[in-house]
């Protein structure tokens, strides 16, 4: 039965990305790392030591990737780097609550990239539409 909503969940995610603009991908990948920290945190709770590494695991990749699409915007350089930084800091915090069985240091990770989900989340429509066009346009070479 688990398997089996699994996979149900996995086609749902990769239809829901199918039809995804760049905005929600992102907002996807950070619910994802959030979703993430909360079974790590509950697996640590049970005392499962496997799922609890492999939940921190896919947390740590998600937040590298989303450090990873980090792209400088004119005037923006500053945002990003402090982006940067805070994404290179939930992954070393969440290496040392692996390490540690500390779901604390967890709970500051999810709390870090949940801030940053809700500044993400509140960007406007029309920026992020205005946004999007420049970098099509931009990528069309125009």
């Amino acid at each position: 039965m688990k398997k089996g909503l699994n996979a149900y969940k996995q086609v749902g995610v990769r239809d829901q990305l199918g039809a995804a603009d760049a905005y929600q991908v992102i907002q996807m990948l950070m619910q994802g790392g959030i979703d993430r920290m909360v079974m790590a945190k509950a697996a640590i709770e049970r005392k499962d030591l496997s799922a609890k590494s492999e939940h921190i695991s896919r947390a740590i990749a998600i937040v590298r990737a989303l450090n990873d699409s980090l792209r400088p915007v004119e005037g923006g350089e500053e945002i990003t780097n402090n982006l940067g930084s805070l994404y290179d800091f939930i992954v070393d915090s969440l290496s040392e609550a692996s390490r540690e069985n500390s779901v604390e240091k967890i709970k500051a990770s999810q709390d870090i990239l949940s801030t940053i989900k809700e500044g993400w989340d509140s960007i406007p429509q029309d920026v992020r539409q205005s946004t999007l066009s420049s970098h099509h346009a931009n990528a069309e070479g125009f």
